[in-house]
């Protein structure tokens, strides 16, 4: 471990000239936008005099790629990263086949330039294993302005008005809710309505944490009461429905409002939509001084060549360096994951976005989302979101749904 932080730190200093050499990186980036983002980050590399070699896997949500990568892996031919999320870092972690990237996290302070609970994320045992390229805020409610206005209603801040809002849509003939009702978005849903009811402590006490109490308490069972009331609002076409389509309902003004991270903002933006003036984004209720954050990274793993731990060192500094987090951003609909990355060039979404992730950092009200998988083992993760869909697809009660939800917290 001691000759690879050496040559992990010789890798920031050697001129770039002597660092010629290969990276082999997994994931699924994909669509439109994320496949322009990892050109860049190619191009950044190829500058460097490292050539890119290209492992993408798509579908599944991510799960093919895990596929793939762990076949590789076991016949002890991993590739120089993938992108994991969340624990699943630390499960990798476990297994002693990441690299330690300590050294370039300290040569370009990473630690100053991510909030904590980011960093915390990126490392194992103390030391950086994964460079984050990106922050996507989860807790976000979309609306369509026009169809508001056509309501004669108000973009809802708290519960209650988030309800009248909504009967005002439904008596105007607009669908007040667009939801895909597939469990990872009835997950979604759920961690918002959460959130905002109960707050971060609780928040973070029953899904970071796992604490029974707070899963079985009064709170939980007012969380399911909501989003029970949510649920009349969803419509009978929203079974299997993708979240894109769900977002176009609310573009063409089908719909008032989706709850949905900020990747749905590349759909407004793509249907040439400006915000604050065809779309509205805005805190889920109650969620105002909160913040869920879903983080995509690259996670590094142990090479024998000598000239590929130089290179991985390289590709680590470059995901985290100023100009990748701005161009991969503005590409994916997210936010960098660097504290003082400009923002002259993203949208008021995003600055709201950035001006919320550091406040709620400072607070201690920036938490994991779990419905996409960053707070929790995917063991427990799978069991809750079970009991969600459940609910969402039943008569099944509020208390009913508490009782299985504790259960499912148990499941490691």
């Amino acid at each position: 471990m001691k000759r690879l932080n050496a040559a992990v730190l010789a890798a920031c200093l050697l001129p770039v000239a002597a660092q010629a050499a290969d990276v082999e990186v997994l994931h699924w980036w994909t669509s439109g936008g994320e496949a322009k983002s990892v050109a860049e980050l190619k191009k950044m590399m190829n500058a460097q005099g490292v050539t890119w070699k290209d492992f993408a896997v798509a579908g599944g949500g991510g799960d093919n790629a895990m596929t793939a990568l762990k076949t590789r892996v076991v016949s002890g031919n991993p590739p120089t990263a993938a992108q994991i999320k969340g624990p699943a870092i630390q499960e990798w972690g476990a297994e002693g086949v990441l690299a330690d990237i300590d050294s370039v996290a300290k040569a370009n302070n990473w630690d100053k330039q991510l909030p904590p609970v980011v960093s915390k994320v990126m490392k194992y045992k103390g030391k950086y294993v994964a460079a984050p390229v990106n922050v996507h805020r989860v807790n976000w409610l979309w609306a369509n302005p026009e169809a508001f206005k056509k309501a004669g209603a108000t973009i809802p801040k708290t519960w209650p008005e988030f309800f009248d809002a909504a009967d005002k849509l439904k008596k105007a003939g607009i669908q007040p809710i667009a939801h895909g009702g597939q469990p990872w978005q009835d997950a979604t849903l759920f961690e918002s309505v959460a959130l905002g009811v109960g707050g971060a402590d609780y928040y973070t006490k029953a899904f970071v944490k796992l604490d029974p109490a707070t899963l079985g308490s009064a709170t939980t069972v007012k969380v399911f009461e909501t989003l029970g009331r949510v649920k009349g609002y969803i419509d009978k076409g929203a079974a299997g429905r993708d979240w894109n389509l769900a977002t176009a309902m609310v573009i063409n003004g089908k719909a008032g409002m989706q709850f949905m991270g900020d990747w749905a903002k590349g759909e407004f933006t793509a249907a040439g939509k400006v915000p604050g003036k065809d779309f509205v984004c805005t805190d889920a209720p109650g969620t105002q001084n909160a913040f869920t954050f879903n983080i995509d990274s690259l996670a590094m793993f142990q090479q024998k060549n000598p000239a590929a731990v130089k290179a991985q060192a390289q590709l680590a500094a470059t995901v985290m360096s100023p100009a990748f987090q701005e161009v991969f951003n503005l590409n994916k609909g997210s936010i960098p994951a660097r504290l003082d990355t400009p923002l002259a060039k993203f949208d008021d979404c995003a600055k709201k976005s950035s001006f919320d992730m550091n406040a709620a950092s400072k607070s201690g009200k920036l938490v994991p989302s779990f419905a996409h998988k960053m707070a929790m083992p995917s063991a427990t993760e799978g069991a809750m979101v079970d009991v969600i869909s459940q609910f969402m697809n039943s008569s099944m009660t509020a208390k009913q749904a508490t009782e299985r939800l504790v259960k499912a917290g148990a499941v490691h």
